[in-house]
């Protein structure tokens, strides 16, 4: 028996909607009013380290790793994991740095472009 965790290069929340219909937690989606400057709380199930020495995307996600180009560049303030009714979360606060409205490239690999 392994210990399962996943690395994300990013932090991948689903969209408002999710939380509008009842679907998913306020924490599960990105913000529908993103503002920069702001910290959010997300949470994400499963055990999940994320980078916390730099910005990262913001990206969403519909599921099964469909992923969209990035919605903001972000660091990761803290990340905690814990358990809730015996399934393993990943919780923490992020600091949005900057939100993207354009086509443009704003990361190539891990680094980010300014």
């Amino acid at each position: 028996m392994g210990i399962k965790i996943e690395f994300n290069p990013d932090l991948a929340l689903r969209n408002w909607d999710e939380f509008r219909q009842g679907r998913r937690l306020r924490e599960e989606c990105i913000p529908e009013n993103l503002e920069e400057g702001k910290i959010y709380q997300f949470l994400k199930k499963e055990q999940r380290n994320y980078w916390l020495h730099g910005e990262i995307p913001l990206v969403e996600t519909a599921g099964g790793e469909r992923l969209s180009r990035p919605k903001a560049s972000i660091v990761i303030l803290e990340a905690t994991h814990f358990l809730r009714d015996g399934e393993l979360f990943t919780k923490g606060l992020y600091k949005v740095m900057e939100i993207f409205d354009d086509e443009e490239v704003h990361f190539e690999g891990f680094g980010r472009i300014k």
